[in-house]
């Protein structure tokens, strides 16, 4: 899943920050050392001297003065052991300590993305995904057929599956899921287990209601010159390129002509860029085209899945046995 240039950014400004840190951390440490062992400065000078002999001695061939030199060496590493173990130090005390000692702090080992580098895109993706405190809560994990029964129970077991399956074949195959059904029948928790397991292996996953969606591409329209060229920089790319866009409450927004020729654009830009969209709503197949357009829900026919949720509000039932 490749980030965001606006992302990349962020995270390599964390380990420029975090270098600095280290680095200031070191210098401390040893003005700290160096104070404590006044002999320490002249010793180090030594060695850095010897280590460049070293190294132009290799480069002639000289095998006799090469020797020497590691002898030399030996006795002032030796020397410097003793006078840091002495005032309570080691040898590894005057190195500088990474958070990440296999990058470096670096994020890359060779051209390699460190596993640091790896976990902080998760995190990132986390907290601009506007889920990372609700998806502690609902997650796969915590999902409980409890609230079910009969052919309800039998749905939404197909349900699960059908979710394991279209986040297991997320990167081979596109898809889109449109998630129907009345208030509370658990379609935000369902997008929500959704969420979390496709941003737990790097995926990105922005979550909007519809309102917060329109909001967003309202600014891209309506405001001042410079804001609306700001606003659509920083909206656009997050809304048609994250891997998967949530959209929730679809119709609980005041429905114009203008929320009708955005979520088409948004849901058939998505299409075009092969980027998958999970959207909710408690209108029904009718409503939606009522509200929406039958050139919008031929679009959702036509490219998404489309599952129905039973029963009746689980917040209630859940408020009745707690």
């Amino acid at each position: 899943m490749p980030l965001l240039n606006t992302q990349y950014d962020a995270i390599m400004r964390s380990y420029a920050h975090r270098q600095a840190q280290d680095r200031s951390k070191w210098e401390a440490r040893l003005a700290n050392i160096h104070q404590q062992i006044p002999k320490l400065a002249s010793l180090e000078a030594s060695l850095t001297s010897l280590r460049a002999d070293k190294v132009r001695a290799s480069i002639d061939g000289n095998q006799e003065v090469l020797l020497k030199i590691k002898e030399q060496l030996d006795i002032l590493l030796h020397t410097r052991e003793l006078l840091l173990q002495k005032a309570g130090y080691t040898p590894k005390d005057l190195e500088i300590s990474y958070i990440c000692p296999d990058c470096r702090d670096t994020g890359y080992i060779g051209a390699e993305k460190c596993h640091c580098f790896r976990q902080a895109e998760i995190d990132l993706l986390y907290h601009q995904s506007h889920l990372k405190d609700v998806l502690e809560q609902e997650n796969f994990n915590t999902f409980s057929y409890a609230w079910y029964e009969n052919e309800d129970l039998e749905i939404m077991k197909r349900h699960v599956i059908g979710a394991q399956l279209f986040i297991e074949s997320f990167d081979q195959e596109f898809q889109n899921l449109l998630l129907l059904g009345k208030v509370g029948t658990g379609k935000t928790f369902f997008s929500n287990c959704i969420a979390k397991a496709l941003m737990d292996t790097g995926h990105s996953v922005v979550y909007l209601t519809a309102f917060q969606l329109f909001q967003l591409l309202s600014k891209t329209v309506f405001g001042e010159n410079h804001d609306r060229t700001e606003a659509a920089r920083e909206t656009y790319p997050y809304i048609f390129n994250c891997d998967l866009l949530i959209i929730d409450d679809l119709g609980t927004e005041l429905p114009n002509s203008f929320t009708v020729s955005q979520f088409f654009l948004c849901i058939n830009e998505r299409i075009l860029r092969r980027k998958s969209t999970l959207i909710s709503s408690n209108l029904d197949m009718e409503a939606l085209e009522h509200t929406y357009s039958d050139r919008i829900l031929s679009r959702i026919i036509s490219s998404y899945t489309i599952w129905q949720f039973p029963g009746s509000d689980i917040r209630i039932r859940k408020k009745l046995h707690s």
